[in-house]
Parts: C-alpha cells; sequence; structure tokens
C-alpha cells in the first residue's frame, strides 16, 4: 500500500522555458535507463521476492523502487516546466494570437527545438517516451528471481544511468534541467551504494566484476553541495510502519568512499508543490470560463461538506 505525500521531493529551480532540454530529459524519464525503468524493475523484483528470511533484502529493493516513484514525478514535472510557455508568445492569458496580428505565434518553438510531440501530442507536458520518442516498454524491466542476479542487473541500471545523466547535464546551462539532473545525479549514486553494500552482504567482490564507472560528478557544483550533505549515503525507506529492514544491509562503510558512512531515513522532507498555470496556446485547460466557474463551485460545495480530512493510518 502505498501513500502520497504532496511534496516533490527535490527543488525544480526556475529558469527560462528550454523544449531542447526538456527532450533531452526525456531519455531520463522513458529511455531504457530511465527513472521509468528504475521504478518498475525495483517494485516488480521487491513484490515477485521470495524467501521471508532475505526480508531486509526485499525491503531495500521496496524503499528504493519506492524513491524511484518520486524521481519520475520529479522528471516529469520538470519536463513540463521546461516546455511550459514559449518566450517568444506575446500573447495575453485569455486570447489566442491572430496569425499576422503582431504578436509572435504562441507555439512556433515546437517546430524547431526539442520534441514536437511535448506541443503537439503532450500539450507541453513529459510523456512515457525516450528521447526520440520511442515508447516506453515493459520489456526493459529484469526480474530474473535470483537475487545475485538483480542486484548485479541493478548496479549496472544505476551506474548506466548515472552515467546518462551526467551527460544530460553537459547538454544544457539551464538552471531548472541542472536542479533536478544534479539531484538525481546524486541519488544514483546512492543506489549504487545500495545494490553494492547488498552484493558485499552475499560475499559477491562487485567492484572486481562490475565497477562503478567514474563519472567525476563531483565538479558539478549542484551536485557538489548534495555530496556536502551525505546525500548519497542516505537511503529513504518509505516505512511509515517502521517494520523496514532495509537497514541490516544499507549500513557500515560506504562502497564510494569507505571513509563515510551508509545510513537510513524515512523519507526526505521534500519542497511544496506547485501546479502550473493553464495554457490557452494549448487548449489545456482554462478556456470555457463556464467550465471554470462550474469546478469552482463544486470545490467549494466539497470543501464545505467535508467534516474533517481524511487520515490514513492508525488514529491516536
Amino acid at each position: 500500500m502505498f501513500y502520497h505525500v504532496q511534496k516533490m521531493i527535490n527543488e525544480i529551480v526556475p529558469d527560462e522555458p528550454d523544449p531542447g532540454a526538456a527532450n533531452a530529459l526525456q531519455e531520463g524519464l522513458g529511455g531504457q535507463f530511465g527513472e521509468m525503468r528504475t521504478m518498475m524493475q525495483y517494485l516488480f523484483q521487491s513484490f515477485n521476492f521470495r524467501g521471508a528470511q532475505a526480508k531486509p533484502f526485499r525491503d531495500l529493493l521496496h524503499g528504493i523502487g519506492t524513491e524511484e516513484i518520486s524521481h519520475v514525478e520529479l522528471i516529469a514535472t520538470t519536463i513540463a516546466r521546461l516546455t511550459d510557455g514559449s518566450p517568444r508568445y506575446n500573447g495575453t492569458a485569455t486570447d489566442l494570437d491572430e496569425p499576422a496580428a503582431g504578436g509572435a505565434t504562441p507555439l512556433s518553438n515546437a517546430l524547431s527545438d526539442g520534441n514536437i510531440h511535448h506541443f503537439l501530442v503532450g500539450a507541453q507536458g513529459a510523456m512515457p517516451v525516450d528521447a526520440v520518442g520511442n515508447p516506453w516498454s515493459g520489456s526493459y524491466v529484469y526480474n530474473s528471481g535470483n537475487l545475485v542476479l538483480d542486484l548485479l542487473y541493478n548496479l549496472m541500471l544505476e551506474s548506466t544511468g548515472r552515467l546518462q545523466k551526467c551527460r544530460i547535464y553537459e547538454m544544457s546551462a539551464n538552471r531548472t534541467l541542472r536542479s533536478t539532473v544534479a539531484y538525481l545525479i546524486v541519488r544514483d549514486q546512492a543506489h549504487e551504494n545500495a545494490y553494492a553494500k547488498a552484493l558485499e552482504s552475499l560475499g559477491v567482490n562487485w567492484s572486481k566484476t562490475l565497477p562503478i564507472p567514474k563519472t567525476s560528478a563531483e565538479k558539478f557544483p549542484e551536485v557538489a553541495t548534495l555530496l556536502e550533505r551525505g546525500l548519497e549515503n542516505k537511503q529513504y525507506t518509505f516505512d511509515l510502519d517502521h517494520l523496514s529492514e532495509a537497514g541490516k544491509i544499507f549500513r557500515g562503510a560506504s562502497p564510494s568512499d569507505p571513509g563515510k558512512s551508509l545510513g537510513t531515513a524515512q523519507a526526505p522532507e521534500g519542497v511544496p508543490i506547485d501546479i502550473a498555470d493553464p495554457r490557452p496556446e494549448e487548449f489545456a485547460p482554462g478556456l470555457d470560463r463556464e467550465l471554470l466557474e462550474l469546478v469552482q463551485a463544486t470545490a467549494e460545495l466539497e470543501l464545505a461538506e467535508a467534516d474533517e480530512p481524511v487520515r490514513y493510518g492508525p488514529v491516536s
């Protein structure tokens, strides 16, 4: 059972729209080594897990898989921010530009920058595809049922994902893109540490079998700041009832830096989520004033009828 906290796992720094950067980030979302892949792979491995005596490994997989849900949310929202409104659009919030009427064509950058489907199909939002538009595929998911094989594959997946994100970081100076990518680079390193530590506990000499790539990502200022907070050596359990045993594995010396120690926490604090404004040039949504008034009236009616917020979990 999952709960949703209405916060983003990391801050998305505002900057100018950049459809090209948004398309590069699509690879980190829906590509073969992207966050949709890691989310589905780790969750299915945890759902299909066998052997109660090995519960700490199941809990580790489940916690990382749950975190990956928040990474999908983070990247998708970042892509939407990067495509949110043409910087050349001089229209108003209520009217669309008329051809040759003096204002810029609202969606003209869709023809030359980034992925046209972000505008033509996705209404300036993310899609479950890679950077060249190939749909995400469940065939990416690896779940052999053999714990050592799965952990080795997961370590490779995180290492390749981090390598690709370092490349994406180098493709754009846009602060919106870099704030998200830098965070994911560091969290990928934390997950590398998790799977490396799990393999060590099973007697696997992973450092000779599958060395972690040296990316020198600490040269990126945003990454360096996160590393100073030790974010690469912390793993979240997302466990409200405190039954996770992942801490039995994720402890001791860090595989990526033996001079530092690993540790678990329930969940990060997160940052507030801002809902994007309507885009009139995309007809998404907000053009129908009467419909907006009806939605608002319905919302106010529901709030008035609610005696108290719905609460989940044990009630004291």
